[in-house]
């Protein structure tokens, strides 16, 4: 489908009072090529071929803005789960490898560089546990490297005891980071179902099927989305939803157009447009303030749940008209910290650790930018990893945790970390135990929908 002159004209006018941004273009590279049994030639391997491909990207980006007038937030890099081509290294090892990535990230000036990952849905290698333990460490040591790590899917079940080695390094690195608000967990993902070509960071890495290198690209835009609504007026929840799938159709073919510009100009493929609506901290470009004009007083009243759901419902059938590339995760993004509407909700008191655990059955991702007190135990934590994974694996989607227990804070307090990280209040958790139920560790099995073969 070609793309007219005037819908990408009317898209830039939204840019100037309605918020909508390309989040970003993410540069995915494989570093499958890139073992060597020294550890020294592997890191030179490695900031060689994130140079070679990465050199210009920043550069190339800021181009393609200058010329169509639309702001590209960050510009980032993703790369192959770490644990994979590098499985034979150790502990100590892994920590360097993490200090040469952030080296090259500083190099190219990207904002990002996501890839620390594993995957162990099903179990673990000895060079994946090396990699996990060595997590805290590592993003303590770095500013731009990001973290990720999935411990379940729909056919594998529930790896509970990964989960609960994720909780302790959860904590830990919230104590490692300790003098920065515990940031560290702000760049830290565990995943169930996670996807290849996910664009967006913390959880960002290239997934093995992917190709030598390509170019994602994830839009924003809530704040266009919320103008459409409350232009609408009075309308039936029908007609509602179609105004929200014609406003992304346009957004969706700005990101998409500028996410091809970007990867011309990088003589590389083009990827996918990933159509999540990402709020910012920025007044007006809220993922609440859409639902409230949607027509709940505010975020964790009844039908909070249903209005998400047809608003990611529609996002998503608007995207798949758009393009014919969409990926990702693609929805409605409801991070706490990213998002001033979130942040005065929790603050009212209108919402729960608990309806935004049930708001995240029909969204995007899950439990995103939650900050939680510092005590809180990691057998808690590993409680409310596994209920998100079990919304995950039950319903055949991608779901997350990006939890910090901020060491030190008690609910009321917050964790600041300013940008599009935004401010976290501390929110409460239920202090009911579970450690017995994730003590037994095992593995929670696939269910029967798995049987899809």
């Amino acid at each position: 489908m070609p793309y007219e002159f005037e819908e990408i004209l009317e898209t830039i006018r939204m840019t100037e009072i309605e918020h909508f941004d390309i989040r970003t273009v993410t540069l995915g590279i494989s570093l499958r090529d890139c073992h060597d049994r020294n550890l020294e030639v592997t890191k030179q391997k490695i900031y060689d071929k994130i140079l070679r491909y990465g050199k210009n990207h920043v550069k190339f980006a800021k181009e393609v803005e200058s010329q169509y007038g639309i702001s590209i937030a960050n510009k980032r890099v993703s790369l192959t789960p770490i644990s994979i081509p590098f499985d034979a290294f150790r502990f100590e090892e892994y920590i360097e490898i993490a200090k040469i990535l952030e080296k090259a990230a500083e190099e190219i000036e990207v904002d990002y560089i996501a890839g620390y990952s594993a995957l162990v849905q099903k179990g673990m290698t000895n060079g994946e546990r090396e990699l996990i333990k060595s997590i805290p460490f590592a993003l303590a040591e770095t500013k731009r490297v990001c973290s990720s790590v999935n411990v379940a899917s729909t056919k594998a079940g529930i790896n509970m005891d990964a989960v609960l080695m994720m909780s302790d390094v959860i904590k830990l690195t919230a104590e490692k980071t300790k003098d920065k608000d515990s940031i560290g967990c702000a760049k830290l993902v565990v995943f169930a179902n996670a996807v290849e070509d996910n664009p967006f960071v913390a959880g960002a890495f290239h997934g093995i099927s992917e190709p030598e290198v390509v170019l994602n690209v994830g839009i924003s835009g809530p704040g266009v989305v919320l103008d459409a609504i409350k232009e609408a007026g009075k309308v039936d929840l029908q007609q509602l939803s179609e105004v929200i799938k014609k406003t992304i159709f346009k957004i969706t073919r700005a990101g998409e157009l500028i996410g091809r510009k970007v990867a011309d100009k990088n003589e590389i493929p083009f990827g996918i447009v990933d159509i999540s609506l990402a709020p910012t901290p920025a007044e007006g470009d809220s993922i609440a303030d859409i639902l409230k004009a949607m027509g709940v007083e505010d975020v964790g009243a009844p039908g909070t749940t249903a209005a998400l759901a047809m608003l990611n419902d529609a996002v998503k059938k608007a995207g798949l008209m758009a393009s014919s590339s969409v990926g990702g995760l693609s929805g409605a993004f409801i991070p706490v910290s990213e998002d001033q509407g979130m942040i005065s909700a929790v603050q009212a008191g209108h919402l729960s650790l608990e309806k935004l655990e049930a708001m995240t059955a029909v969204c995007s991702v899950g439990l995103d930018m939650i900050a939680i007190p510092g005590d809180t135990s990691s057998s808690t934590i590993a409680g409310v990893i596994a209920d998100e994974c079990a919304i995950g694996v039950i319903n055949d989607k991608t779901t997350a945790v990006r939890i910090i227990p901020a060491y030190g804070k008690k609910v009321g307090e917050f964790v600041d970390y300013g940008g599009l990280l935004g401010k976290a209040p501390i929110m409460e958790v239920r202090t009911l135990s579970s450690e017995k139920f994730v003590g037994r560790g095992g593995k929670i099995p696939a269910p029967s929908r798995s049987l899809t073969n």
